[in-house]
């Protein structure tokens, strides 16, 4: 588990196809890697890898097929810079958000604006997400825990502080951009729990509608 508090910002260091997958190795920069061992977590742009080796200045995951699948990592390039952050230790502070690592989808940067000294992005998430993302509720974002300052259907609004704009990857984004996202983790379990006995059904693949509400008294 992680908080979407961004530690360090690494760099890709190889990129090494391997029998239809790929390993990655990662140059850390200033991720204190003193407590990290063979075998734990980092969430790079927020995609939970495990260290399968630690070279001293970063570490080398291998990402599986699923995972090229489902996130940006099949178009990094060797020296782009990634979003880094260690697992979630029990004595941490959660500073942002409860997130697994584990991306729902890809979403595009639409617009790019400035208020002050602050950057105005927004972004279209997949239409299947949009259920799932509300106004100041919480969104990750290449591993970043911000809040939705706007909504209209599938986009939504994010306002990043200089701080966040200097210890991430953001500075880079542009229209056009492709980022991860992974919606909150309760949300996503309370679909399934609204579905009750329905949730053993595999003909139930989304299941929450405005209609399953209203049926079973969510809704007036």
């Amino acid at each position: 588990m992680f908080t979407g508090i961004i530690e360090a910002v690494g760099t890709i260091r190889a990129i090494e196809p391997r029998g239809g997958d790929v390993r990655l190795s990662i140059a850390t920069g200033k991720l204190d890697l003193s407590d990290v061992k063979l075998g734990d977590s980092i969430a790079t742009n927020g995609v939970c890898l495990t260290a399968v080796a630690l070279p001293g200045d970063g570490f080398i995951a291998d990402v599986s097929t699923e995972t090229l699948m489902r996130s940006t990592l099949k178009t990094l390039k060797v020296g782009e810079r990634v979003n880094l952050e260690k697992a979630l230790m029990p004595q941490s502070r959660l500073g942002g958000h409860i997130v697994s690592g584990h991306v729902d989808g890809i979403g595009e940067v639409v617009g790019r604006d400035v208020s002050a000294r602050a950057v105005l992005f927004r972004i279209k998430a997949p239409d299947a997400l949009a259920k799932y993302i509300a106004e100041k509720g919480s969104i990750t974002t290449d591993g970043i825990s911000l809040t939705i300052n706007g909504l209209r259907g599938a986009e939504f609004d994010l306002t990043i502080v200089p701080h966040t704009v200097q210890e991430t990857n953001i500075a880079g984004w542009a229209v056009g951009t492709k980022i991860n996202l992974e919606v909150d983790v309760i949300a996503r379990y309370l679909e399934r729990l609204l579905l009750g006995d329905k949730a053993a059904d595999a003909s139930h693949q989304s299941g929450i509608t405005t209609a399953f509400l209203a049926e079973n008294g969510f809704m007036k």
